[in-house]
């Protein structure tokens, strides 16, 4: 048996997953924020308890973080929680439950679980791309997640827009600090952020994503003009993910990603902006919803 964990900001969900990838035991428990020894206990209890629900000691256990993960030391930097920043997660949580622990971003948890058992199972090179609050993904090649020498493959929200327009220059400024990156244009509060300028209304307080959409369908114009741009920036930044690994598959995941349309639209977009004639990479929904991110946690 394995156990996986998604350590998010206001909460921590746990599940124990069978040999086959089946699901044995689930919970899911409040985040205590800005405490970082009382959430390695509450890792700790979270084991026992989903040992004792599944009737099967766990063999391994896998934490997702937000941020970015020293392979060699373990430690966390540059996510949102920033109690966990510095600290060895890895080696205090094995210390805790006395089994091996890996970790890793919670944006490659995602990619890992769509690859092994989710949309993107059976390619050979998986790309996972979240469009939520941020942008990021991770990459999984053979089944094995690529972290890289700076721990930080397949961080495509913060690459430059491809192939920037007049009007896009130098772009708003993203979460890291730099101008006109993908994030920046290509996250839910991008999208939103995007229509506001473009209805010349204040960003704090416009329509959200969903509202955008539902104002698509009924006709606004400007709703419609501002999604079509996100259509075709979107486009642009998978063309430049796929020029650089040809990926089987591109499964998405985040809030924006349950948007139907994209699915319709992107592919026959991508097209005309990657080297050469052929085209074949899916670029389609996940599977595991918002399961992903704690079943690849396990998987690792």
């Amino acid at each position: 048996m394995r156990i996986g964990f998604d350590y998010g900001g206001t909460k921590i969900a746990g599940i124990a997953i069978g040999e086959n990838g089946e699901t044995l035991a689930e919970l899911r428990v409040e985040t205590p924020r800005f405490d970082y020894e009382a959430g390695v206990s509450v890792i700790q209890n979270a084991t026992t308890q989903l040992q004792d629900m599944a009737g099967v000691k766990a063999d391994f256990v896998g934490i997702g973080v937000p941020g970015s993960v020293d392979t060699k030391t373990g430690q966390i930097s540059l996510g949102n929680s920033v109690w966990l920043s510095g600290q060895d997660l890895r080696g205090d949580v094995e210390a805790a439950v006395g089994v091996p622990v890996k970790i890793a971003n919670d944006a490659n948890c995602f990619a890992l679980s769509e690859a092994v058992d989710g949309a993107g199972a059976g390619g050979s090179i998986v790309v996972g791309a979240i469009l939520g609050t941020g942008v990021g993904g991770g990459i999984v090649v053979n089944g094995q997640l690529l972290t890289g020498a700076n721990s930080i493959s397949g961080e495509w929200g913060h690459m430059p827009l491809p192939t920037p327009r007049d009007d896009e220059r130098p772009g708003p400024k993203c979460s890291c600090g730099h101008f006109g990156h993908t994030e920046s244009w290509l996250s839910g509060p991008s999208l939103a952020a995007d229509y506001a300028r473009r209805a010349g209304i204040p960003i704090k307080g416009g329509p959200s994503v969903p509202e955008i959409v539902s104002m698509i369908e009924s006709g606004d114009a400007i709703a419609e003009e501002t999604f079509a741009r996100f259509e075709d920036r979107l486009a642009r930044s998978f063309a430049a993910i796929i020029n650089v690994l040809d990926p089987d598959v591109i499964v998405l995941g985040g809030g924006v990603s349950n948007i139907g349309r994209l699915y319709e639209t992107i592919p026959g977009m991508v097209k005309p902006y990657i080297f050469g004639d052929e085209f074949k990479t899916k670029i389609i929904r996940n599977m595991h919803g918002d399961s992903s991110g704690v079943r690849g946690a396990a998987w690792l």
